[in-house]
């Protein structure tokens, strides 16, 4: 009798293993920044992307995307980079967007693009370089500069 009854609770711990591994309405894994490995956020604000000849990496923040970019030894010219525009919300040509250095983003790096010309911008170029040389607002020294405290 006492085999019967565990014979029996395993069958029903089995079937509730195999039901709750079947169930559909568990969400897809979300986008991560392989920089950073943060998941990139659903408004799709501050985000950009590079299309190369093989794959599609996306980011959480521009400057997660210029390390990337510089680990991994990819080109600018040879790739396309998109960054997700602040007025326009959309997808835009990030070597023509005009970038604000001073906004609050997912990892501070304080760069966000914009479509149409902004007072005290700057442009893709000086982002990447910013980036490489540590001139961002996750730099304690920069952000004291910059915002005065």
């Amino acid at each position: 009798m006492i085999k019967f009854k565990n014979l029996f609770f395993i069958l029903i711990l089995s079937l509730l293993v195999i039901l709750s591994a079947c169930d559909s309405s568990v969400e897809e894994t979300a986008k991560v920044c392989p920089q950073c490995h943060m998941p990139l956020p659903k408004s799709n604000i501050h985000t950009s992307f590079i299309k190369g000849n093989s794959a599609t990496e996306y980011f959480d923040d521009i400057g997660c995307m210029v390390l990337w970019m510089k680990k991994n030894h990819i080109d600018l010219n040879s790739v396309d980079i998109k960054a997700f525009s602040n007025d326009t919300k959309k997808y835009i040509d990030a070597k023509k967007a005009f970038f604000k250095f001073n906004e609050k983003t997912p990892m501070n790096y304080g760069f966000s693009a914009y479509e149409h010309s902004q007072e005290n911008s700057i442009n893709f170029n000086e982002v990447y370089m910013k980036m490489l040389r540590g001139e961002h607002m996750a730099n304690p020294k920069i952000r004291k500069q910059i915002l005065g405290y």
